[in-house]
């Protein structure tokens, strides 16, 4: 990737903000954003498991031809291909830590490639687990706004690309658990309240017996950190997708219900408490000559608590959302552009997040 586009793409990875993170949507101050999936291979072609490298080029030019003819107008704004080959390992970190491709995907980057429009609510990745995986992200619940644009987008695809498919499973997968419809579609939700009353477990544990799954910020294997937690569909065979989205927006909602009314509780019979701990999450980050990425979470999570409850003039839950951006290792990394230690990345990070919240005004 060279010239224009290329500096675009290098735009994206030290932009600390998103359009699907900035606080708007359906129940934004609990839903931070929605996110569809669809999986996709194409037929007479091993999984990407089985690819040799030949075979994985291959795949990856087919794909880039079919979405250049595609063009601006179907991806609903301009786009960017580029080939993991041609990003930097710490380029391909960042791309993670912006929930733009998975870890899976950034780990060998042989064959692979992303497509990616330049506000960031749609990516392709190509040759993760599937051939395709393509996502749109939305702020907000906005579940049924985000499987239009994907669905269209798949559609257009599918006009160029012969996709691996049965009459009677639907579309086939490299894992089965995602075959039929190939959609995962996810809700991350920011729950501190339950977590604070302790009934974060009670609530999480109803929302695995319905059939969905919870993981953490960064999805499969990863934990809850900062209350933040994804809650997605777990079958994909059997259901439609219109069933599938409806069943994960009613859940969702239900969890949402539950959080504000604890919040409500808190605010009414502890407000004092929760004001502190709103105002020593600020204090910290506003000040803080040396933060770890952990704390720095914990304390975004407060932070954002205030926010959602207009506590803090001038603050707005965009503003604070950019502090899990500029709070992740390979970002503050990527914003000084050298290699630093986890004591100096500790100094950086501090740094960043204090001329934030000053540029803020708070």
């Amino acid at each position: 990737m060279k010239g224009k586009k290329a500096d675009i793409f290098q735009n994206i990875l030290r932009n600390s903000s998103s359009p699907w993170m900035d606080g708007s949507g359906n129940l934004g101050n609990v839903a931070i954003s929605s996110r569809v999936r669809l999986a996709r291979n194409l037929e007479d072609v091993p999984f990407p498991h089985l690819l040799s490298g030949k075979d994985a080029d291959l795949v990856l030019k087919k794909v880039f031809q079919t979405v250049g003819r595609v063009g601006e107008r179907g991806f609903g704004g301009p786009i960017i291909q580029t080939s993991l080959s041609d990003i930097s390992p710490l380029d391909c970190q960042v791309l993670v830590e912006k929930h733009l491709i998975s870890p899976q995907h950034a780990v060998s980057k042989t064959g692979k490639g992303l497509v990616l429009r330049y506000d960031e609510s749609v990516a392709i990745m190509v040759n993760e687990e599937d051939h395709l995986r393509l996502q749109v992200l939305r702020s907000g619940l906005e579940l049924d706004e985000a499987w239009v644009l994907a669905s269209g987008i798949d559609d257009l695809c599918e006009q160029g690309l012969d996709y691996a498919y049965d009459e009677q499973i639907g579309y086939l997968t490299s894992c089965p658990t995602n075959a039929g419809t190939g959609l995962r579609a996810s809700v991350m939700v920011h729950l501190p309240a339950l977590a604070v009353a302790n009934e974060i477990s009670r609530v999480l544990t109803a929302v695995n017996k319905v059939g969905l799954v919870v993981r953490g910020l960064y999805g499969e294997g990863t934990e809850g950190q900062g209350n933040v937690f994804q809650i997605s569909n777990q079958i994909t065979l059997g259901q439609t997708e219109k069933e599938i989205i409806e069943n994960l927006s009613l859940v969702v909602k239900q969890v949402v219900s539950e959080e504000i009314r604890v919040r409500e509780t808190l605010f009414k019979n502890h407000r004092i408490e929760v004001e502190d701990r709103v105002f020593r999450a600020l204090g910290l980050l506003s000040n803080a000559r040396k933060i770890t990425s952990d704390e720095a979470i914990k304390l975004w999570s407060d932070l954002r608590l205030g926010a959602e409850f207009h506590m803090i003039p001038g603050l707005t839950i965009s503003d604070v959302n950019e502090i899990l951006v500029l709070s992740r290792p390979n970002y503050v990394q990527k914003v000084f552009e050298t290699t630093l230690t986890a004591q100096e990345r500790d100094i950086r990070r501090a740094d960043l997040i204090r001329k934030h919240l000053s540029s803020k005004g708070v």
